[in-house]
C-alpha cells in the first residue's frame, strides 16, 4: 500500500512541476536598453513612450527591466528598474505604477548624456537577466541609434550568447554622416544583425515607427 501512495505522490509532484514549467513557457521577459549617450539623450522622452506602451502590454507573471546604455554598460548598477509582475492583477497594476515612477526620473539622471556608448555591454547584461527569469519568450529592445563608441580601456571583443532571444532595435535615428551616405546607416544595421544572429538570436528586427510599437512583437 505504501508503494502505491509513493507512486501517486511522485506522479502528483511530476504533474505540478510540468504545470509550472508550462506556465513559464508562456510568460514573457523584456529587457529595454535605453541609449543615454550625448548624441541620443534628446530622444529620451520617446523612450518613456516605449516604456509606457510595454507596461500596458505585459501581463501578470511577465518580467520587465529597463537599463541605461552609457560608457560602460555591463553592470547591474545600470538597471533603472526591474520587476516580475505578480499573478494578482491588482498587485501587478501597483507594480506597474511603481515601475513607471522609477523610470520617469531617467531624463533627470542623464544630465547631458554619457561620453561613450557601450551597446555590447548592455546586451551581455540583458541576456543574463533574461535567462535568469526562465521565461519562454525573451526579448531585448534597444532604443538607440546603434552607433557604438568605446573608450580605449573597454574590451568588448567577447562572444555573446543570444540563444533563444529576439533582438529589436527601436527608433534608430540617422546620424549626420548617414544623411551624407545612406550606406553607413544600412551598413551599421547589417553589422548588428550579423552579430546578434551569429550569437544565436532567434530574430533581428528594426522598428522606427513609434506609432506602431505592436510590430515589436509581431510574428
Amino acid at each position: 500500500m505504501k508503494s502505491v501512495w509513493r507512486t501517486l505522490a511522485i506522479a502528483l509532484l511530476a504533474s505540478l512541476l510540468l504545470a509550472c514549467a508550462d506556465q513559464r513557457r508562456h510568460t514573457r521577459a523584456v529587457y529595454l536598453l535605453v541609449d543615454t549617450s550625448g548624441t541620443y539623450a534628446i530622444e529620451l522622452e520617446k523612450g518613456q513612450h516605449v516604456i509606457n506602451y510595454l507596461l500596458g502590454t505585459l501581463n501578470p507573471g511577465d518580467s520587465f527591466a529597463v537599463a541605461r546604455v552609457k560608457s560602460r554598460s555591463f553592470s547591474e548598477k545600470d538597471i533603472i528598474a526591474k520587476v516580475t509582475f505578480s499573478k494578482d492583477p491588482l498587485q501587478a497594476n501597483q507594480q506597474k505604477k511603481q515601475f513607471k515612477d522609477k523610470t520617469l526620473a531617467l531624463k533627470q539622471q542623464v544630465k547631458g548624456g554619457s561620453a561613450y556608448t557601450d551597446i555590447t555591454g548592455g546586451l551581455l547584461q540583458a541576456a543574463e537577466f533574461l535567462n535568469e527569469t526562465g521565461a519562454g519568450r525573451k526579448t531585448i529592445l534597444i532604443f538607440s541609434d546603434m552607433q557604438e563608441e568605446l573608450d580605449k580601456q573597454t574590451i568588448r571583443n567577447v562572444p555573446m550568447n543570444m540563444t533563444g532571444i529576439r533582438v529589436v532595435a527601436i527608433n534608430v535615428t540617422k546620424l549626420h554622416t548617414d544623411n551624407i551616405d545612406p550606406r553607413r546607416y544600412q551598413g551599421r544595421l547589417a553589422v548588428w544583425e550579423k552579430r546578434v544572429r551569429d550569437a544565436g538570436a532567434t530574430e533581428w528586427r528594426v522598428v522606427n515607427d513609434l506609432e506602431h510599437l505592436e510590430r515589436m512583437f509581431a510574428n
